[in-house]
């Protein structure tokens, strides 16, 4: 059974920083790209960031380069977002997902807020 599990998220003040982990069960870790979408209320889910098995190359959406930085931890089959400098437009709800050619899986999600 395939389990993609965040944590990390919560509400914090813009200009904060958070870290979302992302623990993964059920696959060889290694064999899957890995990345972090998130969907804010109203708006289609985005991919926020994405990194390949060996952590070798490292992709961001514009909205969050220079602010956010993907990393993973094959030892521990757990892929992270370190979010700094938030801002009030990072409110989303933020998922974990892997995939190796079509085989894909997702994570629950995780809530950020980003206020005041």
């Amino acid at each position: 059974q395939v389990q993609l599990v965040e944590s990390g998220g919560g509400l914090v003040q813009p200009g904060g920083s958070l870290r979302l982990s992302c623990a993964v069960s059920g696959i060889t870790f290694t064999i899957y790209t890995t990345s972090w979408y998130r969907q804010a209320p109203g708006k289609e889910r985005e991919s926020v960031a994405s990194i390949s098995r060996f952590g070798g190359n490292t992709n961001y959406a514009d909205s969050v380069k220079g602010r956010f930085t993907i990393s993973r931890d094959n030892g521990k089959n757990t892929v992270y977002l370190q979010m700094n400098s938030l801002k009030p437009e990072d409110t989303a709800v933020y998922y974990c997902y892997v995939r190796r050619n079509s085989e894909i899986y997702w994570g629950q999600g995780t809530q950020v807020t980003v206020s005041s």
